[in-house]
């Protein structure tokens, strides 16, 4: 029986499974992350001092949404006193730095076609700040896209982080346009995801977790050890995450700061952002991935599982789907041109591709579903939306298996994505009132 079993598996078999079951064992922790959400709530934390903040955000031609990103700090329920907002105004074409001045912030105009993009952008305007303003003494800073709008506690629960020892936190991201249509909400509901399944968890553990674009604290130690911003790459703030584990910087979590981010709703501008992630993902990568390699065994500073959570995080699991659909592609395309005739491997290589895609569909799907029903009364959309929108999101994440694909081969420059959707803190009062309770109830 033995033989006749091993007698029809093919080379293309062993591979594929092989892949299945790299796969199963790189993101098996995954389903833990899920079991510790649903069991375990974190300690309430309680602010014995107020600390000054410097707000930081890089903007490029972004008039018609930085005023309310800079209306919804200055509305804080914190001390106004304790808040300075300062503007990187990078390479902009429109009145963006005098929006930003009229909205109450301190603006610097900065022309660099060379060093473009948003690490470069932070660094110059760090530097700034630490010999023009050091006199203010700020505690932390804090980085926002122009795009983001505050909840009007952010500031006072990210303040109970960090007086409680964090040197560095990300925050709860959630969307302003998610019921604009069903790429926006592919957006929205990763980033509630990520927020939910992959930061929360990782807090809960005490490991490492990842800042995502926007939305972040760090200390202002961390800063002048830094000597600024020096992540460069085209996703800096992967960057940052990962240098920070192997530098044994830990980055907490704040799932009662809530931060309200805009998301494209073109396909164009989607892919063009995502191809640069992706792109980013892979510097990220190459510059790190052999150093949380070896960290995974003997990081001297610890963190040793954060390794692991990031390494799978920049790299594997897209790799791995691109490489069996590619591997059995091929097979199929030698079998066509008369290269090869074996019609067993041809099925087995037809079926693997069916299978991993399918696989991938159903995986995406199940996190959809269960993002949304858990984050639903966070959702700012109607239920029928809500519902759809769980079937277009694994369709979504499909997209980007030929982006990761085209980004391995292709060149990518930074490039800005144009933000639109003004959005006054005034109109997310219902979210603002009742989402972050709902948080602060499922937290404690």
């Amino acid at each position: 029986m033995l033989d006749q079993f091993f007698s029809h598996i093919s080379f293309v078999d062993i591979f594929n499974f092989c892949v299945f079951l790299a796969f199963t064992i790189c993101y098996t922790y995954q389903l833990y992350y899920v079991f510790v959400v649903l069991t375990r709530k974190p300690k309430q934390l309680v602010a014995k001092k107020n600390h000054k903040f410097a707000a930081v955000i890089s903007a490029r031609n972004e008039s018609a949404v930085i005023g309310q990103l800079i209306h919804s700090i200055k509305v804080q329920n914190y001390p106004s006193e304790l808040i300075d907002v300062f503007v990187i105004a990078d390479n902009c074409t429109d009145n963006t730095a005098e929006v930003a001045r009229e909205a109450g912030a301190i603006v610097f105009p900065r022309f660099n076609t060379e060093q473009v993009g948003n690490g470069y952008a932070l660094d110059y305007g760090f530097n700034v700040i630490r010999s023009q303003y050091a006199d203010r003494g700020y505690d932390a800073y804090f980085v926002f896209g122009a795009a983001n709008v505050l909840d009007v506690n952010y500031f006072r629960e990210m303040n109970k982080t960090f007086d409680n020892g964090a040197v560095a936190s990300t925050s709860y991201r959630n969307s302003k346009n998610y019921d604009s249509n069903w790429i926006s909400a592919g957006y929205a509901i990763w980033f509630l995801r990520e927020a939910r399944f992959l930061n929360f968890p990782r807090m809960l553990l005490g490991s490492n977790c990842h800042v995502s674009g926007t939305g972040f604290l760090i200390s202002a130690d961390v800063i002048r050890e830094n000597g600024g911003w020096p992540y460069h790459l085209l996703t800096e703030d992967i960057e940052f995450s990962a240098n920070s584990i192997l530098e044994g910087t830990r980055i907490s979590y704040t799932p009662t700061a809530i931060l309200y981010d805009e998301q494209p709703i073109t396909f164009r501008d989607s892919w063009n952002q995502r191809f640069r992630w992706a792109k980013g993902f892979y510097q990220v990568f190459w510059h790190y991935g052999a150093r949380l390699a070896k960290g995974i065994a003997v990081n001297p500073k610890g963190a040793r599982f954060a390794c692991y959570d990031m390494l799978m995080t920049i790299a594997p699991g897209m790799l791995l789907t691109i490489v069996s659909v590619l591997f059995n592609a091929i097979i199929v395309f030698l079998s066509l041109t008369g290269a090869m005739s074996t019609g067993i491997m041809v099925a087995s290589s037809l079926s693997s591709i069916l299978f991993c895609l399918l696989n991938y569909f159903i995986f995406m799907f199940m996190f959809g579903v269960l993002t949304t029903f858990v984050e639903w009364d966070s959702i700012r959309s109607t239920t029928g939306k809500k519902v759809l929108y769980m079937f277009t999101f694994p369709v979504f994440m499909m997209t980007y298996i030929p982006i990761a694909l085209v980004a391995l081969v292709k060149k990518c420059n930074w490039k800005p994505i144009k933000h639109s959707i003004s959005v006054d803190v005034a109109e997310l009062s219902d979210a603002a009132s009742a989402a972050p309770q709902k948080q602060r109830e499922r937290t404690m």
